[in-house]
């Protein structure tokens, strides 16, 4: 929700331009974040209209940074963002497992990777010698044997290739993976590189995502770095729809005991906290990294560690139900 203040001290004439346009105006430590609706605005427009708000809000002396974040609606697909504030948690790991669970749910389900920098869907997936096709300017997704089409940089990029762009280039190369012919997909999950950088503003501004799922290991320092992520989505208006403790508990295969390298609970209690749902645990286990790293993630088949996938799915399932 916009914050009345700051609409307020808009000129009269910007603030009657922009009216019904404003999702969001918040200042959050000296930072001004302003999601605004540019359906139907040609870029010209968009460029003055953000000069506009800049101008105005940059005097203010609780604000030291303007952020603009344009979004419009360019499909009827939902796309669900995968994000963390921390690499290593998993969180790719979870996106493909996630995405091959709510297909064989019955949904048309895309993967979009868009770690630019750090690409892994080609290997979760078993995809890595695709290289996807373009029609019309546009990429066309490579088809996976689990049934999920997917789009990766790792499938653009030579292997073993580094790929050192800046952001306006990282930003491009996302737009172009989500802008794909997707066909009759109606839910793209797209798995967001660690942090709150150049990708996820992208993403923010050019395709609202309909909601994020965040995903942490339980210590205290992923968790400060999964609530920053949060607050990213929160401030762009894009709801949060749980959070996933990964890693969570280790059952040794001699023994049988269970113990917690990572501590247990922490997501679950942060979720609480933060009276945001949550959605489940995947624990720490040899079978989940093997089929990762060996293009056979375990959401395919029928194991015990594929139902804790379904459980998440359904949840996320019924999420998109209600918010349809």
């Amino acid at each position: 929700m916009a914050e009345p203040d700051i609409v307020a001290s808009l000129p009269e004439a910007l603030a009657a331009s922009l009216e019904g346009r404003i999702q969001s105006a918040r200042i959050v430590k000296g930072r001004a974040m302003i999601v605004l609706d540019v359906a139907g605005l040609d870029t010209d427009e968009r460029a003055r209209i953000e000069a506009d708000l800049k101008a105005a809000l940059s005097p203010r002396a609780d604000v030291d940074e303007v952020r603009v974040i344009q979004t419009a609606q360019r499909t009827a697909r939902r796309i669900i963002a995968v994000g963390s504030g921390k690499g290593g948690v998993g969180k790719s790991t979870l996106a493909a497992n996630l995405a091959i669970a709510l297909k064989r749910a019955g949904h048309k389900v895309g993967l979009v990777d868009a770690d630019i920098y750090g690409p892994s869907q080609p290997l979760i997936l078993d995809t890595r010698d695709a290289k996807p096709e373009a029609r019309d300017s546009k990429l066309i997704p490579v088809e996976s044997r689990f049934g999920v089409p997917v789009l990766s940089m790792g499938h653009l990029a030579k292997p073993g290739q580094a790929i050192a762009w800046r952001g306006p280039m990282a930003g491009n190369a996302l737009s172009q993976l989500i802008d794909a012919h997707w066909g009759e997909t109606d839910i793209l999950i797209v798995d967001l590189p660690p942090g709150t950088g150049d990708v996820q503003l992208t993403m923010l501004q050019k395709f609202k995502p309909a909601g994020a799922v965040l995903v942490s290991t339980p210590q205290d320092l992923a968790l400060i770095d999964a609530v920053r992520a949060g607050h990213l989505f929160d401030q762009a208006s894009v709801p949060v729809i749980g959070l996933v403790e990964n890693m969570a508990g280790y059952v040794c295969p001699h023994c049988g005991e269970v113990s917690d390298p990572f501590g247990a609970g922490g997501v679950e209690a942060a979720a609480t906290k933060l009276d945001l749902p949550f959605l489940g645990r995947i624990p720490l286990a040899l079978e989940i990294r093997e089929g990762g790293d060996a293009g056979d993630p375990p959401a395919a088949g029928d194991g015990i560690h594929a139902k804790s996938f379904a459980a998440i799915a359904e949840k996320l399932s019924r999420w998109l139900a209600a918010n349809g």
